[in-house]
């Protein structure tokens, strides 16, 4: 088994890079093997491993993933080799598809066919790495350009036909050529109880290949988000945290959310709870809250929606006399509603791309027991309309790679 760390994400540049530079040469002295750089659009993946090429001597770097629909394929052979020069044979690339938002929303590239594209700039990339001219005729590249004026170049940079090449993939057909053309596979999705769902697809493109699974490099890991510092909040966080899972604490307390954080990383003995101030009524703060899960993790694989306004906020014996209408005001109403409901949405919303981007992902909405929504006002009423929530958007990510529950 390797350690390793994520440097960046799908909207990294927000924070200090400073404070990233730091968390990698500590990750070093206590033997990270990897640093894994990633982009959507926050920061490109590439920049970050170049600085940290020069400040640390052991540690792999790598893209995990550099899009392909980002830099035509010589470009990203041109990049290869560069970093594995001035990294000392240290880089790792790692390439993926990304997704219809980026590719077409951001870079305006048609996303149609990726796996065809995938194909072939691994193709041309190994012709570079292994010094070869760049003449290749395929659907979607061809070098050089037909009736152009430009001839096929070999890379002026020394070849290097070692430098492996990993895939983030998530489609049968896409793990099945993972096995078949490429050195490793980035699971940025994987669930260890139904690991066959990937492996056999690997498997069965290695052995396309000539090859086993054996001879794959398979990189899995994950990071969640969760909401709220107490009760069952905090629990989970901690049962997560102790299973070595990346976790962030989201709280309207700052000062309970970071102390709750304190406890379970001093428990564990690692850094692995991450607690962000924020109240998830507001709109601004869910986002933020996202955005700084992602680049602390390089992920959100679970959101657990667990924050909310109990029956006790009403009065101290709330669940045994339950309140009439006459003693909730609309003030009162408003927050049962605002925390308990619309802020599951907001932070849906704002997860939601990144799994969409990666396409999976994991979204738990803590509500109560049926017996419950019919007998306590407003926080029955307030569940339910969560539960109700739960199954529309389960029944509008079907097919997605993203589940609710």
């Amino acid at each position: 088994m390797q350690t390793a760390i994520g440097v960046g994400g799908a909207a990294s540049g927000r924070g200090s890079f400073e404070r990233v530079v730091e968390f990698a040469l500590e990750a070093e002295k206590l033997g990270v093997g990897v640093a894994w750089s990633a982009e959507a659009w926050g920061q490109d993946a590439v920049a970050p491993l170049a600085y940290l090429a020069g400040r640390t001597s052991r540690m792999k770097l790598g893209t995990g993933i550099m899009q392909i629909s980002a830099r035509v394929p010589s470009m990203t052979a041109m990049t290869a080799l560069t970093l594995s020069s001035i990294s000392g044979g240290r880089f790792l690339l790692g390439l993926g598809a990304s997704g219809p938002q980026v590719v077409e929303g951001l870079h305006g590239r048609p996303f149609a066919k990726p796996l065809g594209r995938m194909r072939e700039t691994i193709e041309i990339v190994r012709l570079a790495l292994r010094g070869e001219k760049l003449a290749y005729s395929g659907r979607q590249h061809q070098l050089p350009l037909p009736g152009g004026q430009g001839k096929a170049l070999r890379l002026a940079v020394p070849p290097d036909p070692e430098l492996p090449i990993y895939l983030a993939t998530l489609s049968p057909k896409g793990l099945e050529l993972t096995g078949e053309l490429a050195d490793g596979w980035l699971g940025t999705s994987f669930t260890p109880e139904h690991a066959e769902a990937h492996l056999e697809h690997l498997a069965r493109g290695a052995a396309r290949g000539g090859r086993s699974l054996a001879d794959l490099y398979i990189g899995v890991g994950g990071s969640v988000g969760g909401n709220g510092a107490g009760g069952i909040g905090g629990a989970m966080a901690e049962a997560l945290a102790n299973d070595g899972c990346g976790t962030a604490i989201v709280d309207i307390d700052e000062e309970a959310a970071r102390r709750r954080a304190s406890e379970i990383n001093a428990r564990c003995d690692a850094e692995r709870v991450l607690a962000i101030p924020g109240d998830v009524s507001d709109e601004r703060a869910c986002n933020d809250a996202v955005a700084r899960c992602i680049d602390h993790f390089g992920s959100i694989d679970v959101l657990v929606n667990n924050a909310g306004v109990g029956v006790s906020s009403i009065r101290s014996d709330a669940e045994r006399n339950h309140p009439s209408i006459a003693e909730i005001d609309r003030a009162l109403w408003d927050r049962f509603f605002a925390v308990n409901v619309t802020g599951p949405m907001l932070m849906v919303r704002a997860a939601l791309p990144h799994m969409r981007e990666k396409g999976w992902g994991r979204i738990v909405n803590n509500t109560t027991s049926f017996f419950t929504m019919l007998r306590v006002l407003p926080y029955g009423a307030s569940k339910s309309a969560l539960e109700s929530m739960s199954a529309i958007w389960a029944k509008e990510l079907e097919d997605t790679g993203i589940t609710v529950n």
